[in-house]
């Protein structure tokens, strides 16, 4: 199973987004969406779990959780905008994963078998890479995380 994972969009996404999410059976966003029409584009590649971000406000149909647990293809994804928040909240102890964005930098790590991924942003990258957002790979027990640069 494929899980494509995006943040910090702030209302725009990249041409490429449909080509390199084409095999996802999941995407997730992870706040700073900026717009419905974000929303709706990604759903029209697979179905979506988005949280509200900093900056997110008003213009949903349906608010955003701030945070969010997800089940996918047999792993759990803890999902927030903001890591120190999510921490801060408590990381539930069966999450495989804990998705977040905000800073703009993408990150991938595996700390005690939880793999903290933060995607980049797909609009304003901070780390003077370009544009960035995270596959993630689900294979039985075996998880991988790599991030595409758009």
């Amino acid at each position: 199973m494929l899980v494509g994972v995006i943040s910090d969009t702030h209302g725009v996404l990249p041409t490429s987004i449909h080509e390199v999410f084409a095999d996802a059976e999941r995407i997730i966003h992870a706040g700073d969406v900026g717009s419905q029409a974000v929303l709706d584009e990604l759903e029209s590649i697979a179905p979506i779990s988005a949280v509200e971000g900093n900056t997110d406000a008003g213009w949903q149909r349906t608010p955003l959780p701030g945070r969010l647990t997800v089940t996918v293809g047999g792993a759990r994804f803890h999902v927030g905008h903001k890591l120190p928040d999510l921490i801060r909240a408590g990381i539930p102890g069966d999450a495989d994963f804990v998705i977040y964005g905000h800073t703009h930098v993408a990150a991938a790590r595996d700390i005690d078998g939880v793999w903290y991924v933060n995607p980049g942003s797909a609009r304003e990258p901070r780390d003077g890479r370009p544009p960035s957002v995270a596959l993630i790979e689900i294979t039985g027990d075996r998880r991988s995380v790599r991030h595409v640069y758009l």
